[in-house]
């Protein structure tokens, strides 16, 4: 799973699976999901996220991580 900030649109994506989307759907204003071709959630996208969100804090809890990366 990674997270992408784009400050330029002010949104957030999470990615879930690496696999291309090949279609989106806006589950509610500003929420969009994209699914692969078998229907499965890929990732999705939050408009104005800063607003919606506190980006300031990142909290996981028992998840099985194996790695993190920090950019």
């Amino acid at each position: 799973m990674k997270l992408f900030y784009y400050a330029d649109t002010d949104s957030l994506y999470v990615e879930l699976k690496g696999s291309p989307g090949t279609e989106t759907r806006e589950v509610s204003n500003g929420l969009n999901v994209d699914l692969d071709a078998a229907g499965d959630v890929v990732g999705f996208d939050i408009d104005n996220a800063s607003t919606r969100l506190d980006l300031s804090t990142l909290e996981v809890e028992a998840l099985p991580v194996r790695s993190y990366t920090v950019a």
